[in-house]
């Protein structure tokens, strides 16, 4: 399968630089996955567009912030961040510095420090001082929330306070991703008791959004991708609440492609949804077949991307493409702070 197939021209204007505020006030592409017909509208109407069949699954994970501004004993600076806990106090990092070594220590704020274990090409093993509850207290002190490169900002302490608070959702809750769940972005605490109050119910999950989320794919056979690997979990009540309302005929809604891909990988062949914690690599393209999920709330995502295929196996290549078509024409905003698709059988 080309991956030409999944290109598309996006004007850089479009490319959203920060949030719309109030933040249920983006726009909202209503898109039926079964006739391919498009709807405009705005995320405080997705009201009109639910009902109480359908049951919302969010991800709550929580945006930690990652990047921490260190140095060395020269004083020449040195960026670590953090992608992986592999031992209570080791982490697997993407370090920025020049000529650093196995035994280097990296100074940090709060008196942090940081050495280097291993020398690998991209990531390399960092051990610190500290671990557990101490050294994440430490991180959300000095830490920046990472951000996505085409998301350009100055990083100055009032830009930094604004993008630590507008890029988690309000629902966030259980840290340790290295990306906030886009999708989730566009819901206010009003916005949600609405919802409930329509008779929806709103479930959670978890989904730890890792580096490779960023990653582009590099395989002209989209099928040939690997995928990466992430933390997910789902507890036993949620797990029987939501195998229960898909028995009784009701639809799942997915809020972002992390809570798709956490349903997704804890369904057996069955259909029927798993409790746990486990790292995950489901990769979904077109042909593959969606066990659980009938819904989805979705950004708009980058070009030629494994997110790109995975609504397009939900809706069809050809009308995800058209989609994509008329909100670059009707002057969308793309990607983590952009607009926002419903993508639902209507019937």
């Amino acid at each position: 399968m080309d991956i030409k197939l999944f290109d598309y021209h996006l004007p850089k204007n479009l490319i959203a630089q920060s949030q719309v505020k109030p933040r249920d006030h983006s726009k909202l592409l209503v898109l039926d996955k079964t006739t391919g017909e498009i709807q405009d509208s705005y995320f405080y109407n997705i009201l009109n567009f639910l009902s109480n069949n359908d049951v919302l699954v969010l991800n709550e994970t929580k945006v930690f912030p990652c990047r921490l501004q260190g140095q060395k004993k020269t004083g020449a600076k040195v960026e670590v961040f953090l992608t992986k806990k592999v031992e209570p106090n080791i982490w697997e990092c993407l370090v920025k510095g020049h000529g650093l070594k196995i035994g280097d220590k990296i100074y940090f704020e709060k008196k942090l420090v940081g050495e280097i274990m291993s020398d690998g090409a991209k990531l390399k093993k960092v051990k610190f001082n500290l671990a557990g509850l101490d050294f994440l207290k430490i991180v959300e002190k000095i830490g920046h929330t990472p951000l996505p490169p085409y998301i350009k900002t100055a990083d100055s302490p009032s830009t930094a306070l604004r993008v630590k608070k507008d890029y988690q959702t309000v629902f966030a809750k259980t840290s340790g991703s290295v990306a906030a769940p886009t999708a989730g972005l566009h819901f206010t605490p009003a916005l949600l008791k609405k919802i409930e109050a329509k008779g929806i119910k709103i479930l959670r999950v978890t989904l730890h959004v890792g580096l490779g989320t960023f990653a582009p794919v590099e395989v002209e056979d989209i099928t040939q991708h690997q995928i990466h690997s992430e933390w997910a979990s789902i507890d036993k009540t949620t797990a029987e609440k939501l195998n229960q309302a898909k028995k009784s005929g009701k639809k799942i809604l997915a809020v972002g492609t992390t809570a798709a891909r956490t349903l997704e990988a804890f369904s057996d062949q069955k259909g029927i949804l798993q409790s746990g914690e486990k790292w995950v690599n489901i990769y979904i393209y077109p042909g593959i077949k969606f066990k659980f999920v009938d819904s989805l709330i979705t950004n708009f995502h980058l070009p030629k991307s494994s997110l790109l295929f995975m609504v397009s196996a939900l809706a069809g290549r050809e009308q995800i493409m058209n989609a994509y078509q008329h909100a670059v024409q009707n002057n969308y905003r793309f990607f983590s702070f952009g607009d926002a698709m419903l993508i639902k059988d209507f019937k």
